[in-house]
């Protein structure tokens, strides 16, 4: 697992992402930490500067990305 980036949220706690693997890992305030595959960097680098983690995280990564568990 990448580090992860503390981030200022309602719901989600950190950020992570590993470029290699195109890997973004989202640790939400619950504890639960989901890894969602094939996301390209720039998705990666634009949820890190939404002014609203939650508000892109639904938008833009939740319908468009596989996931697991971790």
């Amino acid at each position: 697992m990448p580090d992860m980036v503390q981030v200022v949220s309602t719901s989600i706690e950190a950020i992570g992402y590993d470029a290699d693997s195109q890997e973004l890992f989202v640790r939400f305030l619950s504890g639960n930490t989901y890894r969602y595959h094939g996301v390209p960097p720039s998705v990666a680098a634009a949820f890190l500067a939404a002014p609203s983690k939650g508000s892109y995280f639904n938008r833009e990564i939740k319908p468009a990305y596989p996931f697991t568990t971790t």
